[in-house]
Order: C-alpha cells, then sequence, then structure tokens
C-alpha cells in the first residue's frame, strides 16, 4: 500500500471511529451507549465468514493445480478467519456482559460460532504434524473440503431454524439499521475488510517466498548428500610413497 493510501486510510479509520463513538445509542437494548459494540463485532464476524467462503476455493485449487500459491492462499484465508472470529468472539462477549448480564449466555449463535473458531484451529494444529510441504499442503485443502459444509451448516443455518431460540436481534426482522447505525456499519466493515485484502496480500507473498526458501534448502541439502561425481583413475604411485 502506498503511502498516500496509508495516510488516507488512517484519516477514514479515525474518522469512522469518531463517528461511531457519536451517533446516539441504540434503543432497546439494556445499556444504548455501548450497543455501539456492534459496530466492530458485526464486521468481525461477516468478514470472518467472507474469508471462510474463500478459503475452500483456494482449497480446491490447492488440490487440483498442485501449485503452492493455492495452499499459501488457502493459509491466509483462514488466518484472517480466525483472527476476525477471535475478536467476534470477545466483542460478543462483552457484548453479552452488558447487554444480557453474562460474558457467555451459551446462546445458539455464540456456540455454533465458538465451534466454527475451534475447526479452524484443528486446521493449523493438522497442519504442524507434517513436515514435508507437499503432504501438508494436500492434507490441510482436504481438511478446508471437508469441513466446509458443518462450518456453513453452523454459521448460516442452524442460529435460523425456526425451533433456534437466540438473544441475538435480527436486525433484518426488526426493521435494520436507522440512517447513523447504517453508515457507521458499512463504512467500518468497508476499513475492515481493506486491511484484510492488504493482510491477505501480504501474507500471500510472505508464504510463497517461505516456500521458496524451503525448496533451495532442500535442493542445496540434497546436492550435499549427492556421491561425487566423475571417473577416478588409477594413478601410480613410487615405491618410496
Amino acid at each position: 500500500m502506498k503511502p498516500a493510501l496509508k495516510a488516507l486510510y488512517f484519516l477514514a479509520m479515525v474518522a469512522a471511529i469518531v463517528f461511531t463513538f457519536k451517533v446516539p445509542g441504540a434503543a432497546g437494548f439494556m445499556n444504548p451507549d455501548l450497543a455501539r459494540v456492534i459496530f466492530y463485532h458485526l464486521p468481525c464476524a461477516i468478514g470472518s465468514s467472507c474469508f471462510l467462503i474463500a478459503a475452500p476455493i483456494y482449497a480446491w485449487f490447492s488440490l487440483s493445480k498442485h501449485k503452492p500459491v493455492w495452499d499459501v492462499r488457502a493459509v491466509a484465508a483462514m488466518e484472517i478467519a480466525w483472527t476476525l472470529g477471535v475478536l467476534t468472539l470477545i466483542t460478543g462477549s462483552l457484548f453479552s456482559k452488558v447487554q444480557w448480564g453474562s460474558w457467555w449466555n451459551w446462546d445458539p449463535r455464540q456456540t455454533s460460532f465458538l465451534i466454527c473458531m475451534l475447526i479452524v484451529t484443528g486446521y493449523f494444529t493438522l497442519r504442524l504434524a507434517f513436515g514435508d510441504a507437499s503432504r501438508r499442503a494436500a492434507h490441510s485443502a482436504a481438511y478446508i473440503l471437508a469441513s466446509v459444509i458443518p462450518v456453513m451448516f453452523l454459521i448460516f443455518v442452524y442460529p435460523r431454524l425456526p425451533q433456534v431460540t437466540t438473544l441475538h436481534p435480527d436486525v433484518l426482522r426488526d426493521g435494520g439499521f436507522d440512517t447513523n447505525y447504517t453508515v457507521g456499519f458499512f463504512s467500518m466493515f468497508a476499513l475492515v475488510m481493506i486491511a484484510c485484502g492488504w493482510a491477505f496480500r501480504m501474507r500471500v507473498k510472505a508464504g510463497v517466498l517461505e516456500y521458496e526458501s524451503e525448496e533451495l534448502d532442500v535442493r542445496m541439502a540434497d546436492r550435499d548428500r549427492a556421491p561425487a561425481s566423475g571417473v577416478v583413475r588409477p594413478v601410480p604411485v613410487p615405491p618410496e610413497r
């Protein structure tokens, strides 16, 4: 990101944060002023879901094309999804404590999202089990593809089943945000996604360099272990030697 764009992004972020703290508190909550946490909670939750949708696409290409860059992209997507997911759980717990009186209420949406983050954590644990880059990429991609259905079910289906009751307000059913909250939400969401897009790009570049470094190390090790080449001819040695 160019310095001018970084400065512009910083000013936009400062303006958005100031705006979110200036809007009136949301009516209908136990603490209307602290309901502003949704400006940070929702963008993180939606952003995490977006990267969890992108990760299986990268994993599919990793298995089909066998190119390291696709594995790197899948890893980057999962890392950003995990980071945003943890921030979602932290801000959600704060919201839960302020509005519902407890840090954790075992609400269906809280619980299902926590399970998703545990599944994502399992992905990184699996990668640690393989030293070989090709095997690590193949097993990691298979794990992502195997977990895509349960993850999507836990995020998009289970919390919205008719028989599931949740403490989370249904914004769309209740008429949506007012103008101030709509502007604040979309501003923060856009800024979060821009930052994540930049982080994704940098992570992919670093991952590709890491792959190239590992391949270079393997080639150097193979060269050092290779037997000496060429023909060894007998050389006459004088008796005194």
